[in-house]
């Protein structure tokens, strides 16, 4: 079989499903509800992005970023449309990675993969710094002092060492991920209702300070405001794909994955609006400030109380919401990795499970260590902003996937078809690109150097140990 044909060789979608929950030395446990899928996605989407990039997005678009968050969840939509038809149709952990295996062969398989890797553990390594900062604003608020910046901070920046707090909240999700999936979901499902309550409550506050006034004029910079707050504010849905990870581990993954993604996307953008609407009602949007964006819900619930303990509360909202973003995204990341290495992508060790645990200990060890070296010590820069582009093209890669599936396996029996075939996954392929065109070319030139090394380690280890190309005749 010539080079090309191998690189372009699809797994069939039977045996990816016939092969999931199976590991070395173990299975994975089916434990998980609609409920906790649910709130997994919305764990890992739910994050940071509304307590800072509120404050970046309204000076953009004035009061119409109610409307940028709106147009963002649909362009969110059509890819999540998308996910749900392929995570009912091949349930399985490796989320779009084992989709294109499925669709577009193994090349493009591991691309995924690889851009799925930098999303993940780039990301939460990104968040998990970020952590710090959070936890320091509400010691301050609360105790009146904080912790030191050689411990909150990068190597380099303002006095930084070692960041053994952005170290500290990823040893945290790893104990509890260690301890098994459910009992994984069941912690992340209560830092979700909390941090979902603090958010409401800073509505409620918000709301006592309502000026309609505040929304005259509505769009000052027009239609061009609005689409770049949208393209902006877009990164605030990434994660809804995160239920996708968890499909070897879910009860009812054809019935409930499909449903927790579309469900978690509803939720998710009705907080968003109420967010955005009592911001904006509470304080004109001439006031919110850039370059001063971590604080700016805090600074809006003290305006409105007149008093300083509703942004007290918010400021605990932010750090509950990144722990629950790091928790929810490193379980992702391992199993991810743990599909990989059942096709002989990435070494075995990833997909050997604790039979007493039934989870991939040596697996989420190895994440662990990695993500704590990138947040502890290495500031992230334009690395961390390129997790975005991954993960555009990943969805991308989904859309086109939901095309290729239908026209060549009419036959496979899906619990949820995308409403509206071709037109959905083609308008998610679209615009897509179009977010991903108008990223800032550094982030471009880190994604191309990303994905150059992605091909080199392919060819050095994943294309020489494949199971699927060991099949096939010299």
């Amino acid at each position: 079989m010539s080079l090309a044909r191998q690189l372009l060789r699809t797994k069939p979608t039977e045996r990816i499903v016939a092969e999931g929950g199976h590991g070395l030395g173990g299975d994975l446990r089916r434990t998980m509800s609609l409920w906790q899928l649910t709130l997994f996605s919305v764990g890992a989407t739910l994050g940071t992005g509304i307590f800072v990039i509120l404050g970046q997005a309204v000076p953009k678009a004035g009061p119409a970023v109610v409307l940028a968050f709106v147009l963002a969840a649909i362009t969110a939509l059509f890819s999540a449309l998308s996910y749900a038809e392929l995570a009912g149709t091949i349930p399985v952990s490796g989320s779009s990675y084992s989709y294109a295996y499925a669709t577009m062969g193994e090349l493009v398989a591991w691309i995924c993969g690889w851009c799925l890797m930098l999303e993940y553990a780039v990301s939460v390594a990104a968040v998990s710094v970020g952590w710090g900062e959070y936890l320091n604003a509400f010691l301050q608020s609360l105790f009146g002092w904080h912790l030191p910046d050689a411990i909150t901070r990068s190597p380099g920046q303002d006095g930084g060492v070692v960041n053994l707090t952005a170290i500290l909240i990823v040893l945290l999700a790893t104990w509890l991920l260690l301890r098994g999936a459910s009992e994984s979901a069941t912690a992340n499902a209560v830092f979700v209702l909390i941090k979902i309550a603090v958010l409401l409550f800073f509505c409620l506050v918000a709301f006592t300070g309502f000026t309609a006034g505040n929304f005259t004029p509505f769009a000052p910079m027009g239609i061009a405001g609005v689409t770049a707050a949208a393209s902006q504010v877009f990164f605030s849905y990434i994660g809804f794909d995160a239920a996708s990870t968890a499909g070897e581990e879910a009860k009812n993954p054809a019935r409930d994955l499909p449903r927790a993604i579309v469900l978690s996307l509803a939720i998710v953008t009705v907080i968003y609006v109420l967010v955005a609407v009592a911001a904006v009602g509470a304080m004109p949007w001439t006031e919110f400030d850039p370059e001063h964006t971590e604080a700016s819900l805090s600074l809006i619930a003290d305006l409105a109380t007149g008093s300083t303990w509703a942004g007290l509360i918010v400021s605990f909202g932010a750090v509950i919401a990144i722990a629950s973003v790091v928790l929810t995204v490193m379980y992702g990341q391992t199993r991810i990795l743990f599909a990989m290495s059942r096709d002989g992508l990435v070494p075995r060790i990833f997909q050997r499970v604790n039979p007493r645990r039934q989870v991939p200990v040596a697996n989420t060890l190895i994440v662990t260590a990695f993500i704590a070296v990138l947040a502890g010590l290495i500031p992230l820069g334009q690395l961390a902003e390129a997790t975005s582009i991954g993960t555009l093209f990943a969805f991308a890669i989904v859309n086109a996937g939901v095309l290729i599936l239908r026209y060549r396996r009419p036959d496979l029996p899906r619990s949820f078809r995308t409403p509206l075939f071709p037109a959905t996954p083609v308008l998610g392929v679209i615009f897509c690109f179009l977010v991903m065109a108008g990223l800032a070319g550094v982030t471009w030139v880190a994604f191309g150097l990303w994905m150059l090394a992605g091909l080199i380690c392919y060819f050095l280890y994943g294309y020489r140990h494949s199971r699927l190309n060991a099949e096939v005749p010299s």
